[in-house]
């Protein structure tokens, strides 16, 4: 099978390879998946440059954790009923060596979630890591109706999936976003306002929209970074739910400032969501894309030769939207 790898750590276009590889072969409880797309998220160019620094004890790596396909053979223990059945691909190259980024991915059938007929196959590719990230980041500490939402970062992959849970449960959301696009991006997704984190003292902004009434839950792209502001907009046993801090790996937190406000301060990762999360998650995906209910953004759908650009892109930090590579 055709598939890109690395077997060293360091820049993509120095590592990544592409050539030919061993197909492989379902084990007990998996299925193998013939992929049609393999997105590119930030976390797969984080260990593609060293992040996980055990992770080429094993082997080459093949890159990506989401994607999408048709089933094409199951191993012992799965119902044969599946072959032939249309999946988005999530979690593939998480704790083991071989992603999506190849023509054929075996993996346990769990991560293999029925894609509807009416979705494509590059929008199945951008639900694993954006899409159940925002649904946990949304819907992890109770119904959200009735309540305020903030999203900042609302035009990227994570944030502009958490508007459209948010508004379509029933929340009044409000989003930062900096550039006219991505503030008419988060508007057509449901946020009621949006006001541009680039502008000195946002948080004002922010209870401005929403008539001086602090926000119930926040969920943030940047922790430590906006942490500050979020501090002046959230309510007393309000909730900050957050799944990156890339610009203060590090942040400081004012301790006793938070524990008088009572905060839930809540942090994401998709991979270690409970079991139950991810279920939950998956049957309201299939649900939203039967029934034609999520907006997606795809900035770049290229040929899986072009996976060192696709991993340039993501790595500059500018994108809006799914980078998506056609296996």
């Amino acid at each position: 099978m055709k598939a890109a790898w690395f077997q060293t750590f360091g820049p993509a276009r120095e590592v990544l390879q592409i050539g030919e590889m061993a197909r492989p072969s379902p084990g007990p409880g998996e299925v193998l998946v013939r992929l049609e797309t393999s997105a590119v998220n930030p976390s797969d160019v984080k260990k593609r440059a060293g992040s996980a620094p055990n992770l080429l004890d094993g082997g080459p790596v093949i890159p990506h954790s989401d994607g999408a396909g048709t089933i094409e053979a199951v191993g012992n223990g799965v119902d044969a009923g599946r072959i032939g059945e249309r999946v988005w691909v999530y979690q593939a190259q998480h704790g083991r060596r071989l992603g999506t980024a190849a023509e054929f991915v075996t993996l346990d059938q769990r991560r293999a979630a029925v894609l509807p007929d009416n979705t494509g196959f590059d929008v199945g590719a951008c639900l694993g890591i954006p899409a159940m990230t925002a649904h946990r980041c949304v819907f992890a500490d109770g119904p959200v109706d009735g309540r305020s939402v903030l999203v900042t970062g609302g035009a990227g992959r994570v944030g502009h999936y958490a508007i459209q849970w948010a508004a379509q449960a029933g929340a009044s959301v409000v989003a930062t976003a900096s550039k006219e696009a991505d503030r008419d991006a988060c508007a057509a997704a449901g946020a009621q306002a949006v006001v541009s984190h680039r502008e000195a003292g946002w948080a004002a902004q922010v209870l401005e929209a929403t008539g001086g009434r602090k926000i119930d839950r926040v969920i943030d792209l940047e922790f430590g970074q906006n942490l500050g502001q979020v501090l002046d907009l959230v309510s007393v046993s309000g909730a900050i739910v957050t799944y990156g801090s890339a610009a203060e790996p590090e942040p400081v937190l004012p301790f006793y400032r938070m524990m008088f406000m009572d905060l839930l301060l809540r942090l994401v990762i998709v991979y270690d969501m409970p079991e139950s999360a991810k279920t939950r998650a998956i049957e309201d995906i299939h649900d939203a894309l039967e029934n034609n209910r999520l907006q997606h953004r795809i900035a770049h759908l290229m040929p899986l030769d072009d996976i060192a650009m696709a991993h340039e892109i993501v790595e500059q930090g500018q994108v809006r939207g799914g980078v998506v590579l056609k296996t």
